[in-house]
């Protein structure tokens, strides 16, 4: 399996940027597939993940109402529309899919992992 994120950059604090993950070689017929957001010295952080079979979607407290995730399943694509940005938005955004249902708001190790792109945020 391979995820190949895009989309990162450089912007301005209240600024957007969308990001892309498309997956090559998934087998599950259902999964959750969505986004980590990883800062070197703090603890990797689950940012919004979207679950193929509904579009059911789960999102971090400190994006709500400012990130929107979306899919595209014919394409095991996911997208991460990042809006009103600020500084605390920057780190390397991961891609992962979990193969399976989950509970609630956990972030349990995903299957997959991509390499990330990363985000910086200016005030």
């Amino acid at each position: 399996v391979n995820l190949i994120e895009s989309g990162g950059g450089s912007v301005q604090a209240g600024g957007s940027l969308r990001l892309a993950c498309v997956a090559s070689g998934l087998k599950y017929s259902r999964y959750w597939m969505g986004w980590f957001r990883q800062v070197p010295g703090k603890e990797r952080e689950g940012v919004a993940r979207i679950w193929s079979d509904d579009g059911d979607t789960v999102y971090a407290d400190s994006v709500k109402g400012r990130f929107t995730i979306s899919r595209e399943n014919a394409k095991d694509t996911v997208s991460l529309e990042m809006n009103s940005l600020n500084a605390d938005d920057t780190g390397k955004y991961v891609c992962a899919v979990w193969g399976g249902p989950l509970d609630g708001d956990e972030w349990p190790p995903p299957n997959y992992l991509g390499q990330g792109t990363q985000v910086t945020v200016s005030s």
